[in-house]
């Protein structure tokens, strides 16, 4: 029986179809996998995801994380399945075999952790959050915290966060005061405090690895004086061993409307409840070099933002499946030809306007999924090219993609969502069906590691103009060729080229007219039309992408993709002939409004 998690089949067909990830192994880093082990790993991605993560959903859903003012509870089922998934090796799927890692193409690791995220998204951010916080210290961390801290967390026995925010600072990472005092032994102690941090106390490990950002005393103010620290909830003795609890304490559990299986935290930091080595004072070790923390967090916080855009597709994927399984079984009505009222209902995937919701979602989630995928190929590109000059085109295509992963999967699989709830009518509103919760899951993600509004600004007030304009010019580029292949190819794909260069083009245009302003408030009034814009065409060019991959198969796999890339591209493509048009205008509706006329 097909999965209502995600597509196999179209999971195989992106990875080697299109991205063709088997010619990674012939690369020295992947030299030990081939096609059976990438397929080894994702049937155990499956299995895992099916049978440990899936069936505590709802379980975890309605049973909240709860704190006694001593330790935070949460379902049996969710321990069971993280320990499961540490046994599977995959917390180091990407890492090197010499801190216990697979050595697994980040594209394949991807398609991995997606299963993950659709079966069961609030337990799947333990993980999420575990590798990232590892993948940071390995690129910067000192040998002996990689030794320390790295090698527990790809076993399992130890879990990771990010701690940015503050309550009075939010996003502003600038006004970020939590402190750290330099001791004599070449620790700091900590102060201050940290909120909306996930997994941030929990008994799910033997310890709990913060990432903390602070300013050391003296430093420069802004971000340009912000330091990255590790402060453990356990130290650990030389021998690798748990030692005194370390001054790090929950102050208080947030409870969200989705995502609720993850415990997200407000944490105090040497408050003095705890007193190791006898004083108050959360014992930090500071990250490579001081005043130099948010360029390393951001190590983190871009894998992150892919990563939500990853998360973000899978539930979507999820609801839509399921919304297509229920189309496909709900008898309701006839055709609006039919004349006879006695006879039989049809299906109502039978009925044009729901055909219409089922196309607009798998458009979303199909093009999605072929946007972090590609993101993920890109940074196996980055990592691994054997010219440098291909590593550095991989790294700056990602960068100007990475906002753009993260927030349109956040916001257009969200509407796949809607979508499938509509699909399910009154029994979708309902609990009893698995569209309300994965649509409640979904909402975060347009939230979390950066809103739809920082990513916009992101997008339009630096990558499109980073290095005189490069990323933006490289974008343009890789498409046009692209649309140079479509143009020479028969059938949909040469019918959309045209449309697809024609919106490049725009964008190019309209992103100088919005520089030419002279006005950065009015530049970035509406960046978030300009993400949308810029979002929808690129998730069009995949389209095109997919459509040339296809070929000429006739399987109901490749019907099924001229069929989404006909609708996204008539569809959606045109709605970004107003927002461009907007966008050129230059208006100042937003700006020049003020709080007393709301």
């Amino acid at each position: 029986m097909p999965s209502l998690l995600l597509s196999r089949p179209d999971l195989d067909f992106l990875l080697h179809d299109w991205l063709q990830v088997e010619k990674l192994t012939a690369r020295p880093r992947f030299a030990a996998h081939d096609r059976d082990t990438f397929a080894a790993v994702l049937d155990l991605a499956h299995d895992v995801a099916t049978e440990h993560f899936a069936p505590h959903r709802k379980i975890s859903d309605s049973r909240e994380p709860e704190f006694d003012g001593e330790r935070v509870h949460l379902p049996d089922e969710v321990g069971a399945a993280l320990r499961v998934l540490a046994d599977t090796g995959m917390i180091g799927a990407t890492m090197d075999d010499a801190v216990g890692g697979m050595q697994l193409p980040h594209t394949v690791a991807q398609a991995c952790f997606l299963w993950l995220h659709a079966a069961n998204v609030g337990t799947a951010a333990y993980p999420f959050l575990s590798v990232a916080n590892a993948n940071l210290l390995l690129a910067h961390g000192s040998p002996e915290q990689i030794d320390t801290w790295v090698q527990p967390i790809v076993e399992g026995r130890f879990m990771g966060t990010m701690c940015l925010s503050e309550p009075q600072a939010g996003s502003s990472l600038s006004d970020v005061t939590t402190r750290a005092e330099p001791q004599p032994d070449g620790t700091y102690r900590l102060t201050g405090t940290k909120m909306w941090i996930s997994g941030g106390d929990h008994e799910l490990s033997e310890n709990i690895v913060h990432l903390v950002l602070a300013r050391v005393p003296g430093s420069p103010p802004g971000v340009k004086g912000i330091s990255l620290f590790v402060v453990p909830r356990f130290l650990v003795a030389p021998d690798g061993s748990i030692g005194e609890r370390n001054d790090v304490v929950l102050a208080g559990l947030n409870h969200k409307m989705g995502y609720r299986g993850t415990v997200n935290t407000l944490l105090n930091f040497g408050e003095g409840r705890h007193t190791p080595g006898g004083r108050a004072g959360a014992v930090g070790y500071l990250v490579g070099e001081q005043n130099r923390g948010l360029a390393q967090m951001f190590h983190m916080m871009n894998e992150a933002r892919v990563g939500v855009g990853a998360g973000a597709t899978a539930l979507g994927y999820a609801g839509y499946l399921h919304a297509l399984d229920y189309a496909r079984s709900r008898p309701q009505g006839r055709p609006v030809a039919a004349k006879d009222p006695a006879a039989p209902q049809v299906p109502i995937i039978a009925h044009a306007d729901v055909k219409r919701m089922l196309l607009a979602s798998k458009s979303y989630v199909e093009g999605a999924l072929a946007l972090v995928l590609y993101c993920a190929r890109l940074l196996d590109e980055e990592q691994t090219a054997d010219d440098p000059a291909d590593r550095e085109r991989a790294h700056l295509l990602l960068e100007m993609l990475t906002p753009v992963a993260k927030s349109w999967p956040a916001q257009w699989c969200l509407a796949a969502n809607d979508l499938a709830i509509q699909v399910h009518g009154g029994y979708g509103y309902t609990r009893e069906y698995d569209v309300e919760q994965l649509y409640r899951d979904n909402r975060l993600n347009a939230i979390h590691e950066g809103t739809h509004g920082i990513q916009a600004i992101d997008l339009l007030g630096r990558k499109a103009v980073m290095q005189g304009g490069a990323g933006l010019a490289l974008l343009a580029e890789t498409i046009a060729a692209t649309t140079g292949r479509a143009a020479r190819a028969d059938g949909l794909a040469a019918e959309f080229a045209g449309a697809v260069d024609a919106a490049v083009a725009r964008i190019v245009a309209v992103t100088a007219t919005l520089w030419a302003v002279g006005d950065l408030e009015v530049t970035l009034a509406n960046a978030s039309v300009y993400l949308e814009a810029v979002g929808h065409v690129v998730v069009g060019w995949l389209w095109l992408e997919q459509l040339l991959a296809v070929g000429d198969r006739t399987d109901d796999l490749a019907q099924g993709k001229r069929a989404a890339a006909r609708f996204f591209l008539r569809h959606e493509l045109p709605r970004t002939g107003p927002w461009l048009d907007l966008l050129a205008s230059a208006d100042r509706t937003t700006v020049e409004m003020r709080d007393a006329w709301f």
